[in-house]
């Protein structure tokens, strides 16, 4: 994948994650509906094409007052994971030099690989999720709007004790599929079936294609440092 391939890429995939985030706020307060009736505009000229650098800009403005008005990212891991794709699309669109565009979406792609080794790391360290009471516990107990068939899981602990080392596992050796184009797809593809069962098991949609905005870059990456 070229860098300007990749770069069109993520414009694309950003523009589609914002609209998606963008539409639940259609039926709120007339304020907040226009503020995220201008995202979705900008993300449809992004989507389109039509003069993407200072579209980029725009939509860095339209994250600060979202920021401002909802006193930092209310929906966590998902909106930094957005601010962080739009930062480094905005720079790549804006450096003057390609070894610099380079950097700018070399630096996502780090990210995007540490983001599931410092979690799979975390959960190794944490004595509840290496005996399967983490996972228990979220189907268990979780307030997000999980099913109550869904909650019977939690009366089958061992499975969920393969599921929490499994989870653990692939988050961890994630960056050796790095290694070849080969288990680079395969691992994301596990990665992005990993995000669509979270979104329909607790309704967690946002991680699932905000995170997928981000694959392009490491797929550009990993093409540029292996072969």
């Amino acid at each position: 994948m070229t860098l300007d391939l990749a770069i069109r890429a993520t414009e694309i995939l950003l523009s589609l994650a914002f609209i998606q985030q963008s539409i639940e706020h259609l039926g709120a307060r007339t304020a907040e509906k226009t503020l995220f009736a201008i995202r979705i505009l900008l993300c449809i000229f992004l989507l389109i094409g039509f003069q993407t650098p200072w579209i980029c800009l725009a939509l860095i403005a339209q994250t600060l007052f979202t920021l401002h008005r909802f006193q930092g990212p209310y929906n966590g891991g998902s909106d930094r994971m957005s601010i962080l794709i739009l930062s480094c699309l905005t720079l790549a669109k804006f450096l003057p030099t390609a070894p610099l565009k380079e950097l700018a979406i070399g630096y996502l792609a780090v990210q995007l690989v540490l983001s599931y080794f410092i979690s799979g790391w975390v959960k190794i360290i944490n004595s509840d999720w290496r005996n399967g009471r983490a996972l228990n516990d979220v189907f268990r107990f979780s307030a997000y709007p999980v099913s109550e068939s869904l909650r019977t899981w939690a009366s089958y602990p061992r499975i969920l004790l393969i599921l929490s080392w499994a989870v653990i596992l692939f988050e961890i050796i994630f960056p050796i599929t790095l290694l070849t184009q080969a288990t680079l797809c395969a691992g994301l593809s596990i990665a992005a079936l990993f995000h669509f069962s979270t979104a329909c098991f607790f309704g967690l949609n946002r991680f699932f294609w905000i995170w997928i905005a981000a694959y392009p870059s490491i797929l550009w990456l990993q093409g540029r440092i292996f072969e």
